[in-house]
């Protein structure tokens, strides 16, 4: 209890700060509007009597790769509501698109009083958190008002447990508080069971970004976007970059120009806020560039697509020959992102050395050579050079990729059903 009474006041103290840095206006970001008040736990009612699932997705890939299981327990559970919970407004505007079949608000801040008055407004029959957005004190409220608590696509790093290991009391403030754990990968659900999680807790569906589906759309749009950057040249894209890591991109993409010049680069920023800046980093480069968001124009040149807009990554890759998929060339800051897109794409992929925080579908796409790893822009350039000029060995090492996706796809279902027990009662 005085752990999280402390906890609490820390939270007061740095809840302006956080605020800030959320609210603050930053190019391509959608903004707030009078709906800032959601954060403070004052939240519009759900007009719907029926029981409420309650979701949360903090951001954009979160969001996203919730869909697949909202759609699943839209279509099995009728009887039940679908909310959706982001921080950030970029989550917001991907649950948006689905107005149709689910609702949105913002979460409240970490705070028991914000918590307890969204509790209270929305009424919901259980708590499902994406991966591993664990706050201690939405833990202890939720539980207090009696929710079950499901982590759904929960991840763990060895170096995120490291760092649980070392405040095992801390840790303990959050674990014993979760229902069920359903893990992406065996050596999640280890980490968290020496950290004391109950074997009985845990269960290991895989990731459900295995599940993916391509829409016809996202065929559609990136054949169009593919005819109008064109079709005989080379095409690559550099994925969720970040700051450090695009200077290193476009200094391989340099080295590259020198094998194949003509052919292009898709860049696509990790967060929208850099975006201008990463146009003008394009130029002050020495690459012609065009933006997606001012549409493309064939008649200029261009040798670096800036890709500032949202939701539109699996248009970018289906539109491209090969893919690095960024967050792995600086360091152990990021871990690296998600290669699954790509591989459900059949896309042949490059990763940067650091990609602890997908390790277990890394070594998979390793071990299959459905996946390269690169050291550097020098070999970044290398083995992107070799992937461009030789078609077969793109197409195997693609088709490489998505025989390990199709593996393991299923967690969307073993997800559903480890929630059968809470959701039946009410649907009958």
């Amino acid at each position: 209890m005085l752990i999280r009474l402390l906890y609490t006041l820390l939270m007061l103290i740095a809840s302006p700060f956080l605020l800030f840095g959320l609210y603050k206006s930053k190019p391509g970001k959608p903004t707030f509007g009078k709906r800032w008040r959601e954060h403070f736990g004052i939240t519009p009612k759900l007009e719907d009597g029926r029981p409420v699932i309650w979701l949360h997705a903090v951001s954009v890939g979160e969001s996203i790769a919730a869909i697949p299981v909202l759609k699943a327990l839209y279509q099995q559970y009728p009887n039940y509501q679908l909310l959706v919970t982001t921080t950030t407004s970029t989550g917001a505007a991907q649950m948006a698109k689905h107005s149709d079949w689910l609702s949105h608000r913002y979460m409240p801040i970490d705070l028991p009083i914000c918590l307890n008055r969204f509790i209270r407004t929305i009424k919901p029959h259980c708590l499902l958190i994406m991966e591993t957005e664990l706050w201690p004190n939405t833990l202890a409220c939720a539980k207090q008002a009696d929710l079950p608590i499901a982590v759904i696509n929960a991840r763990l790093s060895a170096r995120s447990a490291k760092r649980y290991g070392q405040v095992p009391w801390a840790f303990n403030q959050i674990g014993s508080r979760i229902d069920r754990l359903f893990c992406v990968a065996n050596d999640d659900a280890q980490r968290f069971a020496q950290l004391g999680i109950s074997p009985e807790t845990l269960t290991v569906t895989g990731s459900i970004k295995n599940d993916i589906q391509i829409s016809t759309h996202v065929i559609e749009q990136a054949k169009l976007l593919r005819q109008q950057l064109g079709e005989q040249r080379s095409v690559w894209v550099a994925a969720s970059t970040h700051k450090g890591e695009d200077e290193q991109v476009l200094a391989a993409f340099a080295i590259l120009l020198k094998q194949l010049p003509d052919s292009l680069l898709i860049l696509v920023p990790r967060h929208p806020e850099r975006f201008d800046a990463m146009a003008q980093l394009c130029v002050d480069s020495g690459f012609s560039m065009q933006r997606r968001s001012q549409g493309f124009d064939a008649s200029q040149p261009c040798q670096v697509y800036l890709a500032d807009t949202m939701g539109e990554m699996l248009i970018m890759l289906d539109a491209s020959d090969a893919v690095f998929m960024g967050g792995s060339l600086i360091g152990d800051t990021v871990g690296g992102h998600n290669m699954l897109e790509p591989a459900a794409l059949a896309k042949a992929t490059i990763t940067g050395p650091s990609y602890y925080n997908f390790s277990d579908i890394a070594e998979q796409l390793i071990k299959a050579q459905g996946l390269w790893v690169c050291q550097d822009s020098q070999q970044l350039a290398e083995q992107m050079a070799q992937l461009l000029q030789d078609q077969d060995l793109r197409r195997q090492v693609g088709q490489a990729a998505l025989k390990v996706v199709q593996q393991n796809q299923g967690a969307v279902a073993k997800t559903v059903q480890g929630l059968t027990p809470w959701l039946t009662a009410k649907s009958e």
